[in-house]
């Protein structure tokens, strides 16, 4: 754990070394965030604001992960505070990698668009066939870690708080799994639409894992959980309200990806509903919102999904959501830990 923790702290020094460059070249390529014009009135003003701010949390993770496992393979083995890692760390690396990935490549393709067409050929076509086709290669992602995760790393059992033995599920852990990534990585995005939001929520999501993971005796687990943890608070160094950079889908789907991974990999899975309670909610709302509108042919639960819009509408400053969220997050995530140590 001490391990772990130093290398959180000297991720997140990286990161925000690297923050201020990174959003000086993205304001120079004019890589920045349009607001959607039904939004609430305030955000019309981050019009603008640098996106694709991902990159910051990705780099850090994957190149201090690889060096560390470099570190545990022989003739580095015997380094003090670091013990031989197992290959298993690559299946989440590779997850946040290729999620990442295509984040990337949607952002990419979404600031061209701002660029070079109307604001209604933009909408249209942000809502159209280019969502299913990142649906696919998202659900794709998943099914391939899901395959990892069971024929690679023999993970195929569920555990259940104050049971002490696993129960094994056997190839229905296959969907379920995909289902867990999946919907862990479109729950992030969703909830992404406040400054320092959706960072502060995964960043408690992933400490809590980490504690788990820790109790479990996984080394490799706890060192990637907080090397992520400090990335993404170095990343919320300046996402913090007022946001000089956004995550974008380059951070959002591969955290909410990697978050559902980890999940997994402790077994702890039927936890993670809980521990990242905010980011369900944040869902149920964006259904609850859209079923209910096409039934009752234009009436509205909320008065804006997700829930976070909700609440600004009701008169919270944006600053009071995200740090009420949080607190919610931190809750919840203390009673996961709680329900994993029965």
């Amino acid at each position: 754990m001490a391990t772990s923790l130093a290398l959180g702290a000297i991720t997140f020094m990286i990161t925000v070394f690297t923050g201020a460059p990174l959003i000086r070249l993205l304001k120079q390529r004019g890589i920045g965030e349009q607001i959607r014009i039904e939004g609430p009135v305030a955000h019309q003003l981050k019009t603008g604001t640098p996106t694709m701010g991902g990159v910051m949390i990705l780099v850090p993770v994957i190149v201090i992960t690889l060096i560390i496992f470099a570190l545990s393979r022989p003739p580095f083995a015997g380094l003090p505070g670091i013990g031989p890692i197992g290959e298993s760390i690559l299946l989440p690396l590779v997850t946040l990698l290729a999620a990442g990935i295509l984040g990337v490549i949607d952002d990419w393709r979404e600031v061209r668009r701002q660029r070079n067409q109307t604001e209604a050929e933009s909408r249209a076509e942000t809502l159209g066939i280019l969502g299913r086709y990142k649906f696919v290669w998202l659900t794709l992602i998943a099914v391939l870690s899901a395959v990892g995760l069971y024929f690679f790393l023999g993970l195929r059992s569920m555990a259940i708080p104050s049971i002490p033995e696993k129960i094994d599920i056997g190839l229905f852990y296959l969907p379920v799994a995909t289902f867990i990534i999946l919907g862990s990585s479109n729950a992030v995005n969703l909830t992404d639409g406040l400054d320092g939001l959706a960072g502060g929520a995964a960043a408690i999501a992933f400490v809590a894992y980490g504690i788990i993971a820790f109790l479990q005796g996984q080394v490799f687990l706890v060192l990637f959980c907080f090397i992520v943890v400090g990335a993404i608070l170095g990343f919320l160094w300046y996402n913090a309200y007022p946001a000089q950079l956004f995550m974008g889908d380059t951070g959002a789907l591969p955290l909410g990806a990697v978050l559902g991974t980890v999940a997994l990999m402790t077994g702890q899975w039927l936890l993670l509903p809980i521990v990242g309670l905010v980011f369900v909610i944040e869902t149920l709302s964006v259904i609850i919102q859209v079923g209910y509108f096409r039934l009752s042919k234009g009436k509205r639960v909320f008065k804006m999904s997700p829930l976070h819009h909700h609440f600004e509408l009701l008169g919270w400053s944006e600053v009071q959501v995200v740090q009420r969220f949080w607190l919610v997050s931190m809750l919840s995530a203390m009673l996961g830990v709680a329900l994993a140590l029965l």
